[in-house]
């Protein structure tokens, strides 16, 4: 599914000297979006390099270097460049979580995408020829990269009408930025963990740190301005799992 990203004004970049240390380096920005995959590997190391995680996976006989940067633009650019410093790997996936924006697009369904935006410099990257999946529930389209959290059903509505993107995330563009400037093939793969069908919760903009971290502090003010707010958080929590888990089954189907 991989293909060169191909930009009208792509800056020059240098692409990373020396040997590839894996098949395919994976980028994503949390933990519990790149968990069920790990739990599929026929071996994990985890390592720890500065900022970011990094994991040396085993998946039959594919070596993938997986970085877990943090959410948004700065940690996943120089996450992105790390893994490509670090490891050199051929092509690069970012991997995760996001926001479904258009009808179709449900809880736990898979966007393959094939053009990545940033809305708020209404910048486009077009990737190269991606192949068609016919499996239900598996998107072909764009997605939009935005600054913080759509929380909001009318949010997502107008995003959709506005860009024309299937999902949201806060990372796949950065990526891909990166990616376009190292001269390296680059794919978007993303399982939707909210849809149209509720608000994600209010809390959710407070009780959660940039690694995706749940602050002790902020989920206590929360208790106590609003207790029936933990049967919302859990509910988002056990979609994003399962969604997680659906992300993990599709890419160890493509990249086995």
């Amino acid at each position: 599914m991989s293909g060169e990203l191909k930009s009208e004004s792509q800056p020059k970049g240098k692409q990373a000297a020396g040997e590839s240390t894996c098949d395919v380096g994976i980028v994503c920005a949390l933990k519990i979006e790149i968990s069920p995959f790990l739990d599929m590997a026929d071996h994990v190391n985890k390592v720890r390099g500065g900022d970011f995680v990094f994991y040396g996976v085993k998946l039959g006989d594919r070596r993938i270097a997986i970085v877990e940067t943090g959410a948004g633009k700065t940690p996943a650019t120089k996450g992105t460049q790390a893994l490509i410093d670090g490891h050199n790997p051929p092509w690069i996936l970012s991997a995760g979580l996001s926001g479904g924006l258009a009808e179709e697009t449900r809880t736990g369904d898979i966007v393959v995408a094939n053009t990545v935006s940033l809305d708020e410099e209404n910048a486009v990257l077009n990737i190269g020829q991606q192949q068609e999946d016919d499996q239900p529930g598996v998107h072909n389209g764009k997605l939009v990269t935005v600054k913080n959290i759509v929380r909001l059903v009318t949010e997502k509505q107008a995003l959709h009408e506005r860009t024309g993107a299937l999902a949201v995330d806060m990372e796949t563009y950065h990526v891909a930025r990166v990616c376009v400037e190292r001269k390296k093939p680059f794919a978007a793969i993303r399982a939707i963990s909210d849809d149209l069908s509720a608000d994600l919760p209010p809390e959710i903009l407070g009780i959660l740190g940039p690694k995706g971290a749940v602050r002790a502090g902020a989920v206590f003010s929360a208790l106590l301005n609003r207790p029936s707010c933990v049967t919302d958080l859990w509910a988002l929590r056990e979609r994003a799992l399962q969604s997680g888990e659906r992300l993990a089954k599709f890419l160890k189907k493509m990249l086995g």
